[in-house]
């Protein structure tokens, strides 16, 4: 009966994943999904907080202002805390999550045939969101941190436009080169943010790159880390849980991609090796153990492909809590 409630938890958190990531932009916009995050898993005892405009300005996220600047609703920042008395860990593993609840490519729009699967651009938040509900709901002995940074990408004539320079929180100025790469600018401001927290392990997600679905296609998730031995774990969960993660390198000729001669980096690498060049640009905002997973290819699928069905498939939601069972409980 404990096992089979346990499993119970965990289809449901998935499940919830797979609804968020089907629902049209029109039923789920920033603050419908910031406030739903927040109340998903907050009767289980997790803690849930949503910066506003005035918040997120205050703390100078440029990445997520910028990326907001074409759009007419607010952008939100959604904190979620679940630590435990009975914590097994001091220092907290600390999820995030891109929310872009609809990616038009900003001014460099995407096609029509690019832009129908973009309501699920927050796959990557949603994937945080489940996480938190299942853990909090499996009462599981581990101090979790989940943010989530939250906009949609669209223009209205006061966008930020080809060659515009935006700068992050942590002061990085960013030659935007590409308003479609906007998924890493709002990573890196929620990056940035996770250094108060001391983590002991940052793992983000993200629909990021359209070079991760061509290099693996939909059987798994697109990997980069500086921590191989907590990588090496989450390989493992991936295989018995089938939630795969394929690993990249991080070599440092990368970073010679996303030099800027007006800016501290460009936004993109050019190319090549975009998927990788997303990751080199992440890594920048980051002082922590790290992992990165590009989800474009397994968050969603055009055609049922066995138990993961078509539109938005809840990967992530098993492959972390088995992660975080073996890390911390066997």
């Amino acid at each position: 009966e404990n096992e089979l409630n346990k499993l119970v938890i965990i289809t449901e958190a998935t499940i919830l994943v797979r609804d968020w990531v089907n629902r049209p932009y029109s039923d789920l916009d920033t603050h419908t999904f910031a406030n739903e995050l927040v109340e998903s898993s907050q009767k289980y005892g997790v803690k849930g907080d949503i910066f506003n405009e005035t918040k997120i300005q205050s703390l100078k996220m440029g990445g997520i202002l910028g990326v907001n600047q074409g759009s007419n609703t607010e952008a939100a920042f959604t904190t979620l805390e679940y630590k435990p008395a009975n914590a097994k860990n001091k220092k907290p593993i600390v999820l995030i999550g891109k929310g872009i609840v609809f990616d038009t490519g900003g001014i460099s729009l995407k096609p029509t045939s690019g832009m129908d699967g973009m309501k699920g651009d927050m796959g990557g938040g949603a994937i945080v969101g489940g996480v938190l509900q299942a853990v909090s709901r499996l009462k599981l002995p581990i101090y979790i941190v989940g943010l989530v940074a939250i906009t949609d990408n669209r223009i209205n004539g006061n966008e930020v436009v080809i060659g515009d320079v935006i700068t992050m929180m942590d002061g990085t100025t960013v030659e935007n080169l590409n308003t479609d790469a906007e998924g890493r600018l709002v990573l890196a401001d929620a990056l940035h943010y996770a250094k108060q927290y001391d983590p002991e392990l940052v793992i983000d997600f993200a629909t990021l790159t359209g070079a991760a679905l061509k290099a693996i296609g939909h059987q798994g998730a697109l990997g980069f880390t500086n921590d191989q031995e907590n990588f090496n774990a989450l390989v493992n969960a991936g295989y018995i849980t089938h939630e795969r993660v394929a690993q990249l390198p991080l070599w440092e000729e990368y970073k010679e991609l996303l030099k800027s001669d007006v800016a501290d980096l460009k936004n993109i690498g050019g190319p090549l090796a975009g998927a990788t060049t997303a990751a080199k640009f992440l890594e920048h905002f980051t002082n922590y153990n790290w992992i990165h997973l590009d989800v474009a290819g397994s968050a969603q699928l055009n055609t049922r492909d066995g138990y993961r069905t078509a539109g938005g498939t809840g990967y992530g939601v098993r492959l972390i809590v088995e992660f975080l069972n073996t890390k911390f409980l066997k």
